[in-house]
């Protein structure tokens, strides 16, 4: 197969464009090696024989030229994590929601019939799915400051204010999006299935949830929370962990994440529609920058044999959600996907994993 991957050069499109090469494909990579959101894109992570191309996805010129007989394409580029404020508006919008509308436009010319597959995200859930022992199952609204001052961090049944229990949210749950990143991830969602059928091509939404791996950018405000504590640690500083750290996540590696696109992409039977992309392990916060600590106490980094304990802040993003964790049923059931590395072997991994530098 003939596969175009955007942001190809980029953290996750790399393993990706890897595990296609090595199959055997022919893989081209569209890519801006945009410095302003993520470190420089590592080229020479890039097997040899894969066609780079550095162009802004957002004009349709990037575009048309390879798409033209693709059988494939993997739409990764796109601006990520919740930025430093509302500023960053414009540039998550025309990066995500421009760049992806000049991807469509760019197939609708070159008549492609292949398959679609997106980067989406958890995001797009805003809160995760909530059940109330008294009236069943709940969608909780947006956290109100007022709460997040007073350490109420838990969300509650709106209609008797007890307590609510998470369960694995699936994805046929409304999307409700929190921030700008999610809002533009459930765009470019709508965007995709809008031209699938209107071309009768099938379109595959693959949501991320917390992604970490080699090669995750470091020292950036849109850098993973995963990237975020381990840079702290080779700083010599503890993680800093917001709220009371018992937000739950679910963390998936970069490997497991790239074999999902892989089968996406080559399965037999294409699936249309979203998918979750998850270890099926929750684990919380805090427990996570705890796996990292003592992952970095016991590698040869400065501080060896004495693992920094997380801080437990209490500090909180009114944009983010506290628990929101995915069944990862569909995938195993029409990708045959099962996620192969356990958070808890990941994450001590990930404190040694070679990271891309931020210039």
């Amino acid at each position: 197969m003939r596969i175009v991957v955007s942001g190809g050069a980029g953290f996750i499109g790399s393993h990706i464009v890897g595990q296609l090469a090595e199959a055997g494909h022919a893989v081209a990579v569209l890519d801006s090696l945009d410095r302003m959101s993520h470190p420089t894109a590592d080229a020479a992570a890039l097997p040899a024989g894969v066609e780079l191309h550095r162009v802004d996805i957002r004009e349709p010129a990037s575009w048309l030229p390879l798409v033209d007989g693709a059988d494939a394409v993997c739409h990764q580029a796109a601006r990520v994590g919740l930025g430093l404020d509302f500023a960053d508006v414009r540039e998550y919008v025309d990066h995500n929601d421009a760049g992806t509308a000049a991807m469509l436009w760019s197939l609708h010319r070159a008549r492609f019939r292949g398959r679609l597959v997106l980067a989406s995200s958890m995001v797009v859930y805003g809160e995760g799915a909530y059940v109330c022992s008294r009236h069943g199952p709940q969608q909780p609204g947006p956290r109100r400051s007022a709460d997040l001052e007073a350490g109420r961090f838990e969300p509650s049944c709106a209609l008797c204010d007890g307590a609510l229990t998470w369960r694995p949210v699936g994805e046929d749950a409304p999307m409700q999006p929190r921030n700008v990143y999610a809002a533009t991830k459930v765009h470019q969602e709508h965007l995709c299935a809008a031209f699938g059928r209107e071309h009768d091509i099938p379109v595959t939404a693959l949501r991320y949830h917390n992604v970490y791996g080699p090669r995750m950018p470091r020292d950036t405000p849109y850098s993973g929370v995963a990237s975020i504590f381990r840079s702290a640690l080779e700083a010599g500083r503890p993680p800093v962990v917001f709220e009371d750290g018992a937000q739950l996540r679910d963390f998936v590696h970069v490997d497991d994440v790239a074999r999902a696109n892989v089968l996406a992409l080559t399965a037999p039977e294409p699936y249309d529609g979203p998918l979750n992309v998850a270890s099926g392990h929750p684990w919380t916060l805090l427990d996570m920058a705890r796996a990292v600590s003592t992952g970095a106490a016991g590698s040869h980094r400065p501080g060896r044999g004495r693992a920094l304990s997380p801080v437990v802040s209490g500090r909180y993003r009114l944009g983010d959600v506290r628990h929101i964790v995915a069944s990862p049923d569909r995938a195993r059931e029409v990708l045959g996907f099962r996620a192969g590395v356990h958070p808890a072997d990941g994450l001590a991994r990930f404190a040694t994993d070679p990271l891309r530098a931020a210039i």
